[in-house]
């Protein structure tokens, strides 16, 4: 008797394991379900946006491509860039002068002041000689400077004569797959806690950790965790989906891809992976690129979005 109600109580505690995994199954949304003429008109979007991604790595300015330099300020509060050989960054070109600038960070912006009496840069539409100014981007000569900040600062340097425009090769992608693409509620975290992110150049970057998102891949469950970067420029919406799935390094760049999510007017976030991209550092190592966290490791493969192309 004892035996007989033992083996019922484990059949029972089965069955109800078997229902809750049934219950959660049917919880996890599906991809979005679109009439013909949407299918059409989202099928012809990722084509223009992946057209344009590939002539803007090509030859924009701001390329990836582009990129020819970085200096971080680590311990500094100051860096100096000029052609002379004692700046801190030094752009050995004609159209940059001996001391052009002297970049201080304060806080989670940047002071710039122009050094030599005739140096002058471009903030905004016009030249100037001094700026206090966010994280952006500033023209000396033919060069662009980005000032990052992310919580480690650091200038770098774009060129639009890079001789990596040479290694342009194009882009990969998975062939465009609706099955990929959904609109999800975004289950909020009860007690949003503050998270460490790695990055590419060392850093630990801080982000809150804002909820998840759960959804379903070919009928089987899946979750995602949603990070809000804690750094300048960041808004509250802005929410970072970094990423790994079973074509990671295989398919897919090796460490990882990332995904951003719209908010709807209904409240709901559109989640596409066709949209989903490398990270700056799959093309340059001029980056300071967030590792996904091991929460974010997917079992199954995300056959949609950018493949790597190999630039490294």
């Amino acid at each position: 008797m004892v035996v007989m109600n033992h083996v019922h109580g484990t059949v029972a505690i089965l069955l109800v394991s078997w229902c809750c995994a049934a219950v959660l199954m049917a919880a996890a949304p599906g991809p979005v379900s679109l009439t013909p003429a949407e299918r059409a008109a989202v099928l012809k979007e990722i084509q223009q946006d992946r057209t344009d991604t590939e002539k803007w790595l090509a030859s924009d300015p701001t390329s990836y491509l582009a990129t020819v330099d970085r200096q971080d300020f680590g311990r500094r509060t100051t860096l100096t860039v000029g052609r002379a050989a004692d700046n801190d960054l030094r752009i050995d070109a004609p159209d940059v002068l001996p001391h052009h600038l002297r970049v201080t960070v304060e806080g989670e912006r940047f002071r710039v002041q122009a050094v030599d009496a005739a140096a002058t840069f471009i903030a905004g539409a016009e030249p100037t000689r001094a700026a206090v100014v966010a994280p952006s981007t500033l023209r000396v000569g033919r060069f662009t400077l980005r000032l990052s900040h992310q919580g480690f600062p650091a200038i770098i340097v774009f060129d639009p004569k890079s001789p990596h425009f040479a290694q342009y090769k194009g882009l990969k992608y998975f062939p465009a797959d609706l099955a990929f693409r959904y609109e999800l509620a975004l289950t909020p975290n009860p007690h949003p806690e503050t998270v460490t992110v790695l990055s590419t150049r060392g850093n630990q970057r801080r982000a809150t950790r804002v909820g998840w998102f759960d959804f379903a891949v070919n009928g089987q469950s899946a979750r995602l965790e949603a990070l809000r970067l804690l750094e300048p420029g960041v808004g509250e919406d802005d929410l970072g989906i970094f990423f790994r799935d079973a074509t990671t390094g295989k398919e897919s760049y090796p460490l990882g891809r990332y995904v951003d999510v719209k908010k709807l007017a209904n409240g709901r976030y559109l989640l596409d992976f066709n949209t989903a991209y490398n990270p700056a550092c799959a093309f340059s190592d001029h980056y300071n690129c967030p590792i996904p966290p091991r929460e974010n490791v997917l079992p199954m493969a995300i056959r949609a979005g950018e493949m790597d192309a190999h630039y490294h």
